[in-house]
């Protein structure tokens, strides 16, 4: 299984995974601690929100589960919390192991962030399907997207990380279908990250029924993507600057979108006049 990929080193000289059937590279501009950091942690308001006073668990979809990054960040991060009120419930999916086995090999392990206790609930998560520790527990659904999103029930979702391969390699993780099925899971309130600023993947969000955000810088003039339930928990929402962007690209929308899509996102609220 783990002839399907390969480590390699990105521009930084941080480790990164290699597929090797799409020739795509994880997380390849800074490394996938740092873009975990980055791009998911810090904009999902992680650390905050497990503070919160709420009774029910806060639930993490993490699309994409690769080489572990994302949903190790997170678990270490409810890990080593000072205060904590709700348990963090965590769920990954992807539809293969091969990238989290080699990262786990005692040659890479320590720098995927691998080591320790994290090291050990992935290495349950492997074997078992499943990883425990106090308030915290880690899930694995292993099977082809965005079919295997409807294992989970409705309105579950509090946060989403969203990092599965690109836009080309995989269309139909990217599509308006696969962002409705997410939709149906996410909770008032919850928030979606991605690493793509994809034009085709915002109208495809806007689409399914989210509010659309600018997210943080990944390089020169790129950024990710935030999305959430609600207009109000964005601070960078897309404006009517992007609207007539969008107008003008020729790469607008997913394959999937309907006929009159630039009508429908014209109408949304999040464009509305003042």
């Amino acid at each position: 299984m783990t002839l399907d990929c390969e480590v390699v080193r990105t521009r930084s000289g941080a480790p990164a995974m290699r597929d090797r059937r799409s020739g795509e590279v994880m997380h390849p501009l800074v490394g996938p601690l740092v873009e975990a950091e980055r791009l998911y942690l810090v904009p999902s308001r992680l650390a905050a929100r497990l503070e919160e006073a709420d009774p029910r668990p806060l639930v993490l979809l993490d699309v994409g589960l690769g080489a572990g990054s994302n949903a190790v960040a997170a678990w270490r991060l409810a890990a080593t919390l000072p205060t904590r009120r709700r348990a963090l419930r965590l769920v990954s999916f992807d539809r293969s192991l091969a990238a989290l086995e080699l990262a786990l090999s005692p040659e890479h392990a320590a720098a995927f962030g691998l080591d320790g206790e994290a090291g050990r609930a992935a290495r349950a998560l492997l074997e078992l399907g499943c990883a425990s520790s106090a308030g915290a527990e880690w899930r694995l659904w292993l099977g082809e997207l965005p079919g295997s999103l409807a294992s989970e029930p409705a309105a579950c979702a509090d946060i989403v990380f969203w990092d599965p391969f690109s836009p080309s390699a995989n269309p139909d993780l990217w599509c308006v279908q696969a962002f409705t099925a997410l939709r149906r899971l996410c909770r008032e309130g919850a928030t979606v990250h991605t690493y793509s600023g994809a034009t085709a993947t915002r109208s495809a969000l806007l689409l399914a029924g989210f509010a659309v955000a600018v997210g943080e810088p990944i390089g020169p003039g790129r950024f990710a993507t935030t999305a959430g339930t609600r207009l109000a928990d964005l601070p960078r929402p897309l404006d009517r600057r992007w609207l007539d962007r969008l107008a003008r690209s020729s790469a607008a929308f997913p394959a999937d979108a309907p006929g009159d899509a630039l009508q429908r996102i014209r109408a949304l609220p999040q464009f509305a006049p003042g």
